[in-house]
């Protein structure tokens, strides 16, 4: 069987065809523009592939909820031209396939446990660390929606005592995005995080909030895994920091034999960045496993 797989981000969508493996047959990258622009181009690629279903990871906020007359919708995003565009919706409409459709990150989550690190656990976390913050979870063996779905990216914290920095989130301004987003870098230090590699201070402070929300994540959701990816985590001096901060805030509060051991507990993505597209494609074969267990009925 083929399958049709988009990791629709903010900059770019990634499209992609893939068997019921995880083997990738064929990918393009399409620019992300207004979905006058985009979704042409979209459709296009993916029309005459023969695909027997579609699986979505999308930026969002985005509608979840199977009941919801606007599930498939992209709701509440940054990016105006996209607020309230039903993608579900026009894909489903011009390729008559099971679609599949989730959170960019959650998609990155389910790669993981799909293929790769988080294969076989019950409880991770999946953090991606770049122009924004995503978190996806994966709770109970299942991919966490609840009322909508995590945003975690958008936890409060408290500014540490030195920081000055107001904020980035135009939102919440100190919540994790605002503070250790790729922008908020730029923001606060004056050069993009690239140019900043030797600058110890800068990931002294960014490994301090990373650390700060996943001492929270800890304690909420019980992860055994923490997988960390993004651009702002290629920054090889930082996921050291991050994992002695995170020691220290626990306390000695929790012993687990996943947090004496911090190197297997708090890792970076196992699938050389293919899991976004990755966990697209597991969207795609679950809503072609769904469809058809509905015709049986």
């Amino acid at each position: 069987m083929r399958f049709g797989a988009l990791e629709a981000g903010g900059t770019k969508m990634v499209c992609a065809i893939g068997d019921e493996t995880g083997k990738i047959l064929d990918r393009v990258s399409i620019p992300t523009e207004t979905p006058e622009r985009t979704m042409p181009k979209l459709l296009e690629y993916f029309r005459d592939r023969e695909i027997d279903a579609l699986g979505i990871g999308c930026f969002g906020p985005v509608d979840l909820n199977p009941s919801s007359e606007t599930w498939g919708y992209i709701t509440t995003t940054s990016k105006l031209s996209w607020i309230n565009y039903d993608i579900c919706g026009c894909f489903r409409e011009n390729l008559k396939v099971p679609i599949g459709f989730d959170t960019d990150v959650n998609g990155s989550m389910l790669g993981e446990a799909t293929w790769g690190c988080a294969k076989g656990l019950d409880t991770a976390i999946y953090i991606t660390v770049g122009t924004g913050v995503g978190v996806g979870v994966l709770a109970g063996g299942r991919l966490l929606h609840g009322m909508q779905h995590p945003e975690g990216g958008h936890m409060l914290l408290a500014r540490r005592a030195d920081d000055a920095y107001e904020g980035k989130c135009p939102y919440h301004g100190t919540c994790l995005e605002g503070l250790a987003a790729g922008p908020a870098i730029e923001a606060r230090w004056g050069e993009k995080a690239e140019r900043l590699a030797d600058r110890p201070e800068v990931w002294e402070l960014e490994a301090y909030y990373l650390a700060y929300a996943i001492t929270n994540y800890i304690m909420i959701l019980s992860p055994q895994r923490i997988i960390l990816g993004g651009g702002v985590m290629h920054q090889e001096q930082l996921m050291p920091q991050v994992r002695a901060k995170v020691k220290e805030m626990l306390g000695g509060y929790i012993q687990t034999k996943e947090l004496s051991d911090m190197d297997s507990c708090i890792i970076c993505p196992s699938l050389n960045d293919n899991q976004g597209i990755l966990g697209a494609l597991k969207l795609g074969i679950d809503a072609k496993t769904a469809a058809d267990k509905q015709k049986n009925l």
